[in-house]
């Protein structure tokens, strides 16, 4: 069902069984396949593509030009950049290529012609950022309020306030609930390696003044206090 609010570019494709929320923005030439669910006030690009059956959620940015493929799920407030794609299937063959080879797994090509759902998922947790260029190679999670850099390439699990950057992606620091970089009880950028935190217990946002501490058993953070007045939420 298309909410009446929605906009959609008369050049957009959007096929049957598609959702589509109030306020919701589908620009031109993007393709929207049957099955897949968009949450209301969210932002599908120019030439953007999102496949049969993926769900995406409520405020979410999907910029010019990024790929969401089958098994993807999107929940909100999640920023995808320009170009990134979000993949499905980390062996990728034809059918043409495995055809006849005894013990030959079956691939999400295989899988999305006959309509089946694909294994291999890439679930974007909320709050979240995928940089422009970025590739997620699926199976992967994207934690609550990470940021994956521009151009990276996961192949794993990224935490949730994790910043993952290069090929492969790598951790090389926090981020805040508001998108900024943590900064350690020094004042420098908190580092990636947790061992550090022995000695710096707490990070702080320089830019809303919420603050963080480190949980080793799930290599993530906590937040301890709240943004000061006045301060992004």
């Amino acid at each position: 069902m298309i909410d009446p609010s929605a906009h959609i570019h008369a050049s957009a494709e959007v096929e049957a069984d598609v959702d589509v929320g109030a306020g919701t923005t589908i620009r031109d030439r993007a393709q929207v396949r049957a099955g897949a669910r968009i949450g209301a006030d969210s932002l599908v690009g120019r030439d953007a593509y999102v496949d049969a059956g993926v769900s995406v959620g409520k405020g979410v940015q999907i910029h010019d030009g990024a790929l969401l493929y089958r098994g993807v799920t999107v929940e909100d407030s999640v920023f995808i950049g320009p170009g990134a794609i979000l993949t499905n299937d980390r062996f990728p063959r034809t059918p043409a290529a495995t055809r006849g080879v005894p013990g030959a797994r079956r691939g999400a090509a295989d899988a999305t012609a006959s309509g089946d759902q694909t294994p291999s998922l890439v679930v974007v947790r909320h709050g979240s950022s995928i940089g422009a260029g970025a590739v997620i190679v699926a199976p992967a999670e994207i934690g609550t309020f990470a940021t994956v850099g521009a151009g990276a390439v996961v192949t794993r699990d990224v935490p949730g306030h994790a910043l993952v950057a290069g090929s492969p992606a790598r951790r090389v620091g926090w981020v805040c609930a508001c998108g900024h970089r943590l900064l350690d009880s020094n004042g420098h950028p908190a580092p990636a390696k947790p061992e550090r935190y022995a000695i710096d217990t707490d990070l702080v946002c320089d830019t809303c003044g919420r603050r963080y501490g480190y949980v080793p058993d799930g290599e993530t953070l906590e937040q301890r206090t709240g943004p000061r007045q006045s301060a992004p939420a």
